[in-house]
């Protein structure tokens, strides 16, 4: 699956500089499924804040081909997986993608149908990813 990198990784740059977008993401993840409030319920959310944005610059980075990341990916599947720390079912990553998604079409002021397809193909890969590890 192939997609483009750099729009991505533009539009994720745009998204960090409006200050709502991380708390609009979580917002609306919280808001897609009873269980996921529960999963942060003891969550220190400044350290979950900047553990996200790593977290999806590494995905981008795994998505785009690179295995540079290889070794944080596996760590982040880890921590996700059935024996992690912090297990998430497979079947809530619907809800991650779908809240990212809507997150950058709100805090993207250059984004297009377009680039929110090439996100999911790039979102989708991870969440592929870290299903298989669970």
């Amino acid at each position: 699956m192939s997609f483009n990198t750099e729009a991505i990784q533009g539009s994720y740059g745009r998204c960090l500089r409006s200050r709502g977008f991380i708390p609009r993401f979580y917002a609306l993840l919280q808001e897609r499924d009873v269980r996921i409030p529960g999963l942060f319920e003891e969550t220190d959310w400044t350290k979950q804040n900047k553990a996200l944005r790593r977290g999806i610059s590494i995905a981008l980075t795994f998505a785009g081909g690179s295995n540079i990341v290889q070794g944080s990916m596996d760590q982040m599947a880890d921590v996700h997986s059935r024996e992690g720390r912090a297990p998430v079912d497979p079947v809530l990553y619907k809800h991650w993608r779908s809240s990212l998604l809507q997150a950058v079409e709100e805090n993207d002021p250059r984004a297009t149908p377009e680039l929110i397809a090439e996100w999911e193909k790039a979102l989708t890969m991870t969440t592929d990813y870290f299903s298989q590890r669970y």
